[in-house]
């Protein structure tokens, strides 16, 4: 009899050091799983801090171009209903889009300075021109550490047996901010 209950308190033993280790187990990929979205969530911020900093140089190199070329009014409109559109998109895929959409109509905006000689030598144009310049380049950055990040977060909720805890506990995957096909991809010329 002494046995028999030996035997069932080294199985129950036995039992609460497994549940144990699973429960811990849980807890530490759950934590991990909160950090890598929290890192996500601020590669997104870096973004989309950027991009406002984008949408706020926009009107003043628009209102810069429409003094010296005011019959372009349709490249100027378009850039103004690009930055909107860019301004009011909700989800990744609908914010790359739209970004990419801007940026094309900045290739378009630049290209209309190109045949104002005066507009390429004013000091606002230039000034404004440089800060743009600047802020695509730490948009590019923040798109890849954003993408970087992305691709991290959505291996790490795939992955067995993480993704059964991902699944549960309601970590979605997530998009990656994209350039689409086409002439988006390709870099802006722009000489003065």
């Amino acid at each position: 009899m002494a046995l028999g209950i030996g035997i069932v308190v080294l199985l129950f033993g036995a039992l609460l050091l497994v549940a144990v280790v699973v429960l811990v187990w849980v807890i530490a990929t759950y934590n991990a799983l909160v950090a890598l979205r929290a890192q996500l969530d601020n590669a997104w911020a870096q973004i989309d801090v950027q991009l406002k900093r984008r949408h706020d140089l926009i009107p003043n190199l628009v209102e810069t171009v429409k003094g010296y070329a005011a019959h372009e009014k349709q490249t100027l409109e378009n850039v103004i209903k690009a930055r909107n559109m860019a301004i009011n998109a909700k989800t990744v895929g609908e914010r790359a889009e739209a970004e990419n959409f801007l940026t094309g109509t900045l290739k378009s905006l630049f290209a209309v300075a190109e045949a104002y000689p005066n507009l390429k030598a004013n000091e606002n144009f230039l000034a404004l021109q440089e800060e743009l310049t600047s802020t695509e380049n730490k948009i590019a950055f923040a798109r890849q550490f954003y993408n970087d990040t992305t691709m991290g977060y959505n291996t790490r909720i795939q992955q067995f047996p993480t993704n059964f805890i991902a699944g549960m506990l309601g970590f979605p995957r997530r998009d990656f901010f994209e350039v689409k096909e086409g002439p988006e991809r390709e870099a802006p010329k722009v000489s003065f």
